[in-house]
């Protein structure tokens, strides 16, 4: 398969590594900043000869390039976070287009195992009203977004779930924790490439749901993994679905 990556980055240098590991070609590489980067921006002219495109870059270029995608035929692999109010035009543009475009804050198959977890968790939890939730997450002193879009999915699974958590905290609260708040803290430093923690806690003991990455390439496993999965599918694809097909989830 030929690959084109877009966001050349410390993620799109492991997602490159990955892909050479697993037998595929790198057909571009793209970045605006990057100095060994061959091409600055997401054209079709420089998507040319590619399959698919792994992306790992900033929120601001999801609609450029998902248009840029769209023009070339060339379906795509996103996670990149911080976009989500964009959704539904982006969606617009990949159905027109009849590609495929699967997007995810988190392609590590390890942390989707944790949201599993974190789910069946805070279902059991609807029968032990003595325990509260609250998550926290830890990542390095670059990353430009917090809470990070894997906190942020695990926070969903727990409000979707549980019924007394109705809205997410994500600020600092110079005040009580209301009971139907789910709080999620973060904190920025060090070279940290991710920690994301449930704890589940009463007043008798607490019991802890815990995902460290060691590197960035589990998730970039996962995001070549994808590609592979959507060679020959079509439309705008959660990596929730990706995730269930080859996990067997239900």
């Amino acid at each position: 398969m030929r690959i084109a990556i877009v966001g050349y980055g410390r993620m799109g240098h492991e997602v490159e590594a990955v892909a050479a590991a697993r037998g595929h070609e790198i057909t571009a590489r793209i970045d605006p900043a990057a100095p060994d980067a061959a091409d600055q921006e997401a054209t079709p002219g420089a998507l040319n000869g590619a399959d698919i495109a792994i992306e790992f870059s900033l929120a601001d270029a999801i609609e450029k390039n998902a248009n840029a995608y769209a023009e070339a035929g060339v379906s795509a692999v996103v996670g990149t976070t911080g976009w989500d109010d964009r959704k539904e035009t982006i969606a617009a543009i990949i159905n027109r287009a009849g590609i495929a475009y699967v997007y995810g804050s988190n392609f590590s198959i390890g942390a989707h195992i944790f949201f599993a977890l974190t789910q069946y968790v805070s279902g059991i939890l609807n029968e032990a009203p003595e325990y509260d939730i609250f998550l926290r997450e830890i990542h390095h002193a670059m990353k430009q977004d917090s809470p990070s879009g894997t906190a942020l999915t695990a926070a969903d699974r727990v409000i979707r779930t549980l019924a007394r958590k109705n809205r997410v905290l994500t600020e600092t609260a110079h005040r009580k924790i209301e009971p139907d708040e789910l709080h999620v803290t973060s904190s920025r430093g060090g070279s940290v490439p991710g920690v994301h923690s449930v704890y589940v806690d009463s007043a008798a003991d607490t019991i802890e749901i815990h995902h460290s990455a060691r590197s960035r390439a589990g998730f970039a496993l996962g995001a070549v993994r994808a590609a592979e999965w959507i060679r020959d599918r079509r439309g705008f694809i959660g990596v929730d679905d990706f995730i269930r097909d080859i996990l067997r989830l239900q």
